[in-house]
């Protein structure tokens, strides 16, 4: 039994705690009403981010670097022609590792070079044209597509807009039921979230199947909205 009680109290503190979490910083004064609210914003992104691998396997670290060097300056030509200077486009990392072989025994069998290069774009309309053209040129052993929003505080600043409107209309609400009029807001408190999109790459073989006379994947889609939320606390007065 003591056990159980022990537990019991254990319990307790802990929802207590998680509790006081929720509660203003400030002291709550008698005559006020504390409430909170989630609110979100959607907005069209405007910039699209495509990143491309390029990894390359030889005999020899130089062969392999070799090889690595002339995928990525057909990289270089996809985005001239194109209109977009490579300069635009930034490495992520750039590695030279060996590969172990262990058959008849354990022993380095060649070596792999890998690169990533993204880049960022505001013109949507050149996305399907560069993808294609990396699918055919086979350089890029896999391409990620994804959108954002660079520009993303005025969505911020419209989501604790309806947060906060929503929280208003809980606390005016409340008043109401029991009578008393709502009052000024005293304290507030907002946090805000961006939510991520899952990025899926596209493997380099089902990239360059069908590419011949067919439209790119992306064509005639609409890019799906950024969703940004924002949470608000706010201590209002009660008359």
């Amino acid at each position: 039994m003591k056990l159980v009680g022990l537990r019991l109290l254990i319990l307790l503190a802990a929802a207590a705690a998680l509790a006081a979490q929720d509660r203003p910083v400030t002291p709550v004064a008698a005559n006020t009403v504390y409430v909170g609210a989630e609110g979100k914003f959607e907005a069209a992104p405007d910039t699209a981010v495509l990143q491309m691998n390029v990894s390359t396997e030889d005999s020899s670290s130089q062969a392999a670097y070799e090889r690595a060097s002339k995928q990525v300056d057909q990289v270089r030509q996809v985005l001239r022609a194109n209109g977009i200077d490579p300069k635009a486009a930034t490495i992520g990392f750039f590695s030279v590792q060996p590969v172990y072989e262990w058959k008849p025994r354990q022993h380095v069998g060649g070596y792999r070079v890998s690169s990533d290069v993204t880049l960022k774009l505001k013109d949507f309309s050149k996305i399907g044209p560069i993808t294609q053209q990396l699918a055919d040129a086979n350089v890029s052993e896999s391409q990620t597509l994804n959108y954002t929003l660079e520009n993303i505080d005025d969505a911020k600043n419209r989501a604790v807009e309806d947060a906060y409107r929503r929280a208003h209309d809980r606390a005016e609400a409340l008043a109401r039921a029991s009578g008393r009029t709502l009052g000024e807001l005293s304290y507030a408190s907002v946090d805000t979230f961006e939510q991520p999109h899952p990025v899926r790459p596209l493997p380099r073989a089902m990239a360059a199947v069908g590419t011949a006379g067919a439209p790119p994947p992306t064509e005639e889609f609409t890019p799906q909205n950024v969703t940004v939320t924002a949470h608000v606390n706010a201590l209002f007065g009660l008359k």
